[in-house]
């Protein structure tokens, strides 16, 4: 009930986390959420801080608003955010960046929670999903990399 993608960038962890943590801009990277917006007068990513996501599921649909809270925030080394409740997130997505060599490696992960809804909903769906995923975090951090090389 969670996977993993890494990309090597050749930028800084600071420039790379200024694109992870600005979720005004995801719409750029993602194929599945278009856009986002802070929201109870947060500006920025700080622990705490709610916006929403703008999701066309699978690309296709079906299209919804989803709230998020920022679970870490650590300029240049992390970003998490949880999705539904902010005392227990349902899936929680983070990018990590490690310096390397002449970069970052940048890895975007999710995390199901373990309830018995979700562990049902991975076995009989799961395979599909995590493939999208998989794609979806491929692409995201593809496209980040063009941005920032």
């Amino acid at each position: 009930m969670q996977d993993s993608v890494t990309v090597h960038m050749a930028a800084s962890p600071e420039r790379i986390w200024e694109l992870v943590s600005d979720v005004t801009k995801i719409g750029r990277y993602s194929p599945e959420t278009f856009e986002a917006e802070w929201l109870e007068g947060a500006t920025g990513p700080v622990v705490g801080a709610k916006f929403r996501g703008h999701v066309k599921r699978n690309g296709r649909g079906p299209t919804y608003w989803t709230t998020c809270t920022v679970c870490e925030s650590e300029p240049g080394r992390a970003f998490a955010f949880g999705i539904g409740p902010s005392d227990k997130p349902l899936n929680v997505w983070r990018y990590a960046l490690e310096p390397q060599g002449d970069g970052t490696d940048v890895t975007e992960s999710f995390q199901l929670a373990r309830t018995p809804p979700l562990r049902l909903y991975w076995a009989l769906f799961g395979w599909a999903r995590g493939r999208t995923n998989r794609n979806g975090m491929r692409t995201t951090l593809e496209r980040m990399k063009a941005d920032v090389e």
